[in-house]
């Protein structure tokens, strides 16, 4: 387990009397392409938000690099520029260019200059496809585009892991390819990766690893070739031949 960049144990999330996540564990190592899949409710995007901390788990343990996130002392700011997140209403921000956004980050955070950071956002707009846009703002550009900017301000950041959160489910059909190839891509080149997904396909094909979530629990985990073709608890069966119903 000591290569393991992510562990997940136990972890259980409640808003007021109401349980979202219950027990749930797994582990991420480097370079793995986890995809959470599950019906909408299931506790996928809750899940994310507590592995980056925008939410408190009420009980169990998330550790980096085996040290526990979740405790007292912890700094929650540098954790995020190691495990970047990528949204799905993008969290841009207006009032910058597509440069600045891939820029304030590692100034801020990271203490780069302003010429190191813009040097490495040019890198990575440029691998997202959207060094022709670095003067406009979001609102100037498609909902494809600034996923693609938002992607770009994650890796910016130089992270070891990145989450996405649903990170097409705002596009426009014709969007969604865009942007799924640019993560497969990344998947391609090694990024470790965790991503919420209602993309079968994408689930199916690029992950080497994924996570069935109903009512808050793992119903079922493990290889995709397993999962998608002989899947073993009733419920994974139900959900994939109503997703994957061609």
């Amino acid at each position: 387990m000591s290569d393991a960049i992510l562990q997940v144990k136990h972890l259980s999330k409640s808003f007021g009397s109401h349980q979202v996540l219950k027990d749930i564990d797994f582990t991420v190592r480097p370079g793995d392409v986890t995809s959470i899949i599950g019906a909408s409710g299931s506790g996928k995007s809750t899940l994310l938000r507590c592995i980056n901390l925008l939410e408190t788990p009420s009980a169990g343990d998330i550790l980096f690099h085996g040290e526990n996130i979740t405790a007292r002392g912890f700094n929650p700011c540098r954790y995020r520029s190691q495990v970047g997140m990528v949204f799905q209403s993008f969290n841009l921000f207006n009032n910058m260019t597509v440069l600045e956004n891939c820029m304030v980050g590692q100034v801020k955070v990271l203490k780069k200059s302003k010429a190191e950071a813009k040097e490495n956002a040019m890198k990575y707009l440029e691998q997202v496809g959207m060094a022709p846009y670095i003067n406009a703002r979001p609102r100037q550009i498609s909902g494809g585009q600034r996923q693609r900017v938002a992607i770009a301000r994650a890796l910016a950041m130089e992270p070891e892991v990145l989450l996405f959160d649903e990170p097409t489910s705002a596009l426009d059909p014709e969007m969604v390819g865009e942007v799924l190839s640019v993560m497969r891509d990344l998947a391609s080149q090694g990024m470790t990766m965790l991503v919420v997904t209602h993309e079968m396909a994408f689930a199916r094909d690029v992950s080497n690893h994924v996570v069935f979530m109903a009512d808050g629990v793992i119903c079922e985990q493990g290889d995709p070739k397993d999962v998608f073709t002989n899947p073993r608890q009733t419920r994974t069966r139900e959900f994939l031949a109503r997703f994957m119903g061609e």
